[in-house]
């Protein structure tokens, strides 16, 4: 829990949100290309994150605000995983865009990274954004992540770029609330 979120491991029954979520084409905007396709794909994606709290005691959480416990707002936290051959912890999220422009994502964000850090011990922690989706790289420089460089899947592929907060570069920053991102849809 944050002040304003209530987070929870991901369980079978919020795949229809999660469908619901990956079919609106403002959450997919800057990545459709890496949002499951359908039904059964967002199914398997799931069960990957919960077979990641299963195995890692942690992942990606069902996010809703704390007034809403039980209305999903999205999802998003940190799994293990490999982009473009560049292993590492992943910071990752989507949110409705009835909940843009608040600092949501960031406030989850902030608190992941103090879990993997503090409480898990992690060297760094990385996400992928591509370079036109303005409000999510501002939101990660906000947080304090570093561009380290660029990834790319292959060819035909679009660049994304990497960026990293490590550990000691998180020991080092102030604490304070997140900003919130006006996100345009």
């Amino acid at each position: 829990m944050t002040s304003r979120l209530a987070l929870r491991p991901p369980r079978d029954g919020d795949l229809d949100t999660l469908v619901a979520l990956y079919a609106d084409p403002a959450v997919t905007r800057f990545c459709a290309a890496a949002t499951p396709n359908g039904r059964d794909a967002t199914q398997a994606q799931l069960h990957a994150w919960t077979r990641h709290w299963q195995i890692h005691g942690f992942g990606h959480w069902a996010i809703a605000e704390r007034e809403q416990p039980n209305t999903l707002i999205g999802f998003g936290g940190l799994m293990h995983r490999s982009v473009a051959g560049h292993a590492g912890l992943y910071l990752y999220y989507r949110i409705t865009p009835q909940a843009w422009g608040r600092g949501l994502a960031s406030e989850m964000a902030l608190y992941a990274m103090q879990e993997a850090f503090e409480q898990h011990g992690q060297s760094s922690v990385v996400a992928a954004v591509l370079p036109n989706n303005a409000p999510t790289r501002k939101t990660l420089e906000g947080l304090g992540l570093r561009l380290k460089g660029t990834l790319a899947d292959g060819p035909g592929a679009a660049t994304a770029l990497l960026y990293e907060m490590t550990a000691e570069r998180w020991a080092s920053l102030p604490r304070a609330e997140p900003e919130a991102v006006a996100f345009a849809a």
